[in-house]
């Protein structure tokens, strides 16, 4: 089965058109990569965290959102990672895409110009509509959370 494909208007800064539109890495990726548009180094020192802009402004349709999410080969190698991860871009903002990013690692990373920082996964949205009841309907797990099935 083939991926579905949506349209999404996309604005960049002036100054960024030196940089790619975020892009598929492979053809089977779910995730575009988004790229760093930083004037200078960005270094995350450990335990810190910085917003990092993409230059990169979406129009995306109405019943999809955007998230981002962090690279695992960040995390894996470097320990950086999201704050807010995924973060979520609603089909009515217009306002620039940025990445809160932090970094867990033991060493300073560096973020330079152009590297890849998140991925960007678009997906449909339902909204819900709230039906007041005075009872739920039981389950066999019932009101059991937080490991209540053992490790």
């Amino acid at each position: 089965m083939e991926a579905s494909r949506i349209t999404v208007r996309v604005r960049r800064d002036a100054g960024d058109a030196d940089l790619p539109l975020p892009q598929y890495m492979t053809p089977g990726a779910a995730g575009l990569d988004l790229f760093a548009a930083v004037r200078d180094e960005v270094v995350l020192t450990p335990g810190g965290s910085a917003l990092v802009p993409t230059g990169l402004y979406l129009e995306i349709p109405p019943g999809f959102e955007a998230q981002v999410r962090p690279r695992s080969g960040l995390a894996l190698r470097h320990g950086v990672t999201m704050l807010n991860a995924p973060g979520t871009i609603d089909s009515d903002y217009r306002g620039q895409v940025q990445v809160i990013m932090i970094n867990l690692g033991q060493e300073p990373f560096v973020i330079h110009r152009g590297e890849r920082v998140a991925q960007l996964v678009f997906a449909r949205v339902v909204q819900a509509e709230w039906e007041p009841v005075a009872e739920l309907t039981s389950s066999q797990r019932g009101e059991g959370g937080f490991g209540h099935t053992g490790r």
